[in-house]
């Protein structure tokens, strides 16, 4: 699909320098051949569900029956709704590591929120979870929840937030750094 995509941009960027098309007509021709192109696709398709298919879908892509083995592990083990990441390594060899909870693309909002500073991660039993669409500039919005949580004798929230910012994340900051409350802010 990308090595297709990127042909389809590389020819629009061809014809758009030509002036053979107009931009708009361009974009609706690519969104009518791109559907098509899907209905097909799904047409043609097969369902890989068995550890021996997804092990050779692997091995295929990556060239590399290690790879491939390793791939049908990790599948295996978080299911059809985990989430699989690769990383570039800074150690020799092919490794896989499996994480329990809940992983974010973005990170924390500030490096002084980690629990590990050696890996650069947070990592709580059971924290409380907060999460809004709002930001989150004034500890005064999140108070009378800290009090609460506090009350009942925790002391970590994670805080999943358009933004937290200001005086609410340098509130949040100096507390962690006391060890009186800690929020990661994500």
């Amino acid at each position: 699909a990308t090595v297709l995509a990127q042909k389809m941009i590389e020819e629009a960027f061809s014809e758009l320098e030509r002036n053979t098309f107009k931009a708009n007509d361009l974009k609706r021709g690519m969104d009518k051949a791109s559907r098509f192109v899907v209905e097909e696709l799904n047409k043609v398709k097969k369902e890989v569900t068995t550890r021996e298919g997804i092990e050779q879908v692997a091995t295929i892509s990556s060239l590399d029956p290690e790879v491939g083995k390793l791939i049908a592990e990790a599948m295996e083990e978080v299911g059809n709704d985990g989430v699989i990441t690769v990383e570039e390594g800074q150690s020799i060899g092919i490794e896989k590591e499996v994480v329990q909870g809940m992983r974010f693309d973005k990170g924390f909002v500030s490096s002084y929120m980690v629990t590990n500073t050696e890996r650069m991660e947070a990592v709580w039993d059971d924290p409380y979870i907060l999460i809004t669409d709002k930001k989150v500039s004034s500890v005064q919005e999140v108070l009378p929840l800290l009090e609460k949580i506090a009350q009942g004798g925790k002391k970590e929230l994670v805080l999943i937030a358009d933004d937290v910012e200001g005086e609410a994340l340098t509130t949040f900051v100096l507390n962690k750094l006391r060890g009186t409350f800690n929020v990661l802010a994500v």
